[in-house]
């Protein structure tokens, strides 16, 4: 998972650029970018880091014009390099600089291809850079000889959703023609549209969350749809089509679950609402499996599983208590390599003694992946001095390490691949273990948008057999 942003104003784009990164952090820790064009000329500055240590004034004021894009990205497989991050550069045809969110699922397929039959050569691992060169090519070949137009560009965005496979949202700019953003097909990752006042400037907004809408001043005007392409052109005229006959949305469930900010809203829901509805029905399955009338406190393990705690608390009819204080910057702990440079649970949490001294604690969590800072969490409540622990998660378990939607590594192997139950909760070392039903996850996100009776869910499905 990723975080983006498009900006094309009247205004110079780098500090909203910026500012909206900030916001949209919580997507992505290890690399952040932003590009910006000025009079045609494409200025980039990009590193590994957060955002507050990638960009120096140095670097913002290099980065000049009206216009531009941002990115944030996470340490699922990448970038191990600054090179890595994105965006990326190609100065042909026109000149495009591009930014994804997403995971193609033959991005392989495609590198080759472009290598032996376009001639094209990548320096990298990323899908970003396997779209960017799609993306040009099939613009090349629209143009067939002419001048750019918003045309051309929607025929090529139009072929390159014929090629691609997986999931991608996008934001790019062509120099000095304007800024385009696209959604796969089936709108696996979210990107929305926002606008300022004609008094504040005029300018467009494309972002990941509606989040960066509202902290930077723009009125959220609707998402991007599946599948549809969107054209800003340098004088600010906006161009929309949908280019893709069997588009549907079919946003990733783990956006609701834990990746977006709970004050966002995608495709038409709130994710804040999801979330409550999340403890709603994870509370009956805890009174299917527990004896809830024996527990002393429900509590939270950290920001984005408290919506879901508090309302699980409330049908429980049991305290709720904030048992752990979270350290706000040492970045998300799945999206971390393995090894060494996994974090210790103290760096990540703090308990409060005093709330788990010879309690019986439900501990609320998010998503369970590959369960070792589940263990830590657990033993860290043990040591607080909490008499019995069990354990909730708002998801069902995670059965594929890399799946369509969510792009952790697959050498970080889900808890519940291969395992009982019983040994997933032997292995988080939990007295008890319990998991929302995935009909109840579906359930809950079509609460918060009765629209949305497609999602993304393969993370959740048992990997099929080779054959």
């Amino acid at each position: 998972m990723c975080g983006i942003v498009g900006v094309l104003a009247r205004a110079p784009a780098n500090q909203t650029i910026y500012d909206a990164l900030l916001l949209l952090q919580h997507r992505g820790q290890q690399a952040a970018g932003i590009a910006t064009d000025s009079d045609s000329v494409f200025a980039m500055h990009k590193a590994n880091g957060l955002v507050t240590d990638v960009f120096r004034t140095r670097n913002m004021r290099s980065l000049r014009g009206s216009a531009g894009i941002g990115h944030c990205s996470c340490a699922a497989y990448g970038p191990s390099c600054d090179e890595e991050a994105q965006p990326f550069y190609v100065n042909a045809p026109f000149g495009i600089t591009l930014a994804h969110n997403g995971w193609l699922s033959n991005g392989d397929a495609l590198r080759a291809e472009l290598s032996l039959a376009g001639r094209r050569h990548m320096n990298t691992a990323s899908d970003a850079e396997v779209l960017l060169n799609v993306l040009a090519h099939e613009l090349h070949v629209a143009c067939r000889g002419m001048d750019f137009t918003a045309e051309a560009l929607f025929e090529a965005v139009g072929a390159l959703q014929s090629r691609v496979q997986g999931s991608y949202a996008v934001v790019a700019l062509i120099a000095g023609r304007g800024l385009l953003a696209f959604r796969d097909p089936q709108g696996v990752r979210p990107l929305c549209l926002g606008m300022q006042p004609p008094d504040d400037g005029a300018g467009v907004m494309v972002a990941s969350e509606s989040v960066a809408l509202d902290g930077m001043g723009y009125s959220f005007v609707r998402d991007i749809a599946p599948g549809e392409a969107v054209f800003i052109n340098a004088a600010g005229e906006l161009e929309a089509r949908q280019l893709a006959g069997d588009a549907a949305a079919r946003p990733c469930a783990f956006e609701f679950v834990s990746l977006a900010r709970p004050d966002s809203v995608i495709d038409g829901a709130s994710v804040y609402a999801a979330r409550l509805k999340l403890g709603e029905l994870l509370a009956g399955q805890v009174c299917s499996e527990l004896d809830a009338a024996a527990l002393d406190v429900v509590m939270p393990v950290d920001d984005i599983s408290r919506p879901a705690a508090i309302q699980l608390a409330l049908k429980l009819g049991v305290k709720y208590r904030e048992g752990f204080i979270q350290n706000r910057y040492p970045g998300r702990s799945f999206d971390l390599p393995a090894g060494a440079a996994r974090r210790a649970p103290g760096l990540r949490l703090n308990a409060i003694a005093a709330e788990f001294k010879d309690k019986r604690v439900l501990l609320v969590e998010d998503a369970i992946v590959d369960g070792a800072s589940s263990r830590e969490i657990v033993e860290l409540a043990r040591s607080a001095g909490a008499s019995y622990v069990a354990l909730a998660s708002t998801a069902p378990p995670v059965l594929q390490p890399k799946a369509y939607g969510v792009d952790w590594p697959a050498r970080r192997k889900p808890a519940a691949l291969g395992r009982t139950r019983e040994e997933m909760r032997s292995a988080v070392t939990a007295d008890a273990l319990v998991f929302q039903t995935l009909p109840a996850l579906k359930a809950a996100i079509a609460g918060a948008s009765p629209a949305l009776q497609r999602l993304e869910t393969s993370c959740f499905d048992a990997p099929q057999a080779d054959t």
